[in-house]
């Protein structure tokens, strides 16, 4: 049991480390607002990631096999949540340019930190990765008979690790020297960051 739960770790760790919707959200966050911010981010992340794996533990795979048209539909409502996601951010990029500090306090001031939340939580529902793996790797991990009973540890190395993962992420990124470069570049940092979301967007749509 040991082995197979480290070897779940050590393949959470690295879907981790690969960089998706949910990275970066939470780097462009951490990098532009303020760390509390980006904090709200990786709860609403997290929150996402317990909805993923309760409902995997509650059948997952065998609801997409039955009703085929509800996964099609999380692809199309997923990847026409990252376009606009995408198009928001290329629209801040191409904005006439102002002082960083006053734009981040009128946006600090228009977004509570519940919004900030909602925005991780959707990002994450609506992450490629997220429907993939937990519709196919994870469950995995659930047919398997030595894990029969210990669906729980399954739940919190996926969920803790997740949490773990990008705290550290948000304060590294949330660091004075990556805010400093952020002011000089943000019009690149948004624009790039704007064309990944819309790319991940409408990839999803086309390859549900």
């Amino acid at each position: 049991m040991f082995a197979a739960l480290l070897t779940l770790a050590l393949i959470n760790l690295c879907a981790l480390l690969t960089p998706g919707p949910d990275f970066f959200l939470v780097t462009q966050t951490a990098i532009s607002r303020s760390r509390k911010a980006a904090l709200s981010i990786v709860l609403g992340v997290t929150a996402g990631v317990v909805f993923w794996v309760t409902l995997t533990l509650l059948g997952l795979n065998i609801l997409f096999e039955q009703v085929v048209w509800l996964k099609q539909l999380m692809f199309i409502a997923g990847g026409a949540y990252l376009t606009w996601l995408g198009i928001q951010l290329l629209r801040t990029a191409f904005k006439p340019s102002q002082s960083t500090h006053q734009t981040q306090d009128i946006l600090d001031q228009e977004e509570s930190l519940w919004r900030f939340f909602f925005k991780g939580l959707l990002t994450n529902l609506s992450n490629p990765k997220a429907i993939i793996y937990f519709g196919s790797v994870f469950t995995l991990f659930l047919a398997n008979p030595a894990l029969e009973h210990a669906h729980v540890f399954l739940f919190l190395i996926v969920v803790v690790e997740t949490l773990l993962w990008f705290l550290a992420v948000t304060f590294i990124f949330s660091l004075p020297r990556c805010k400093l470069f952020y002011q000089r570049s943000i019009r690149w940092i948004d624009g790039i960051s704007g064309g990944l979301f819309t790319m991940f967007g409408v990839f999803l749509m086309n390859n549900r």
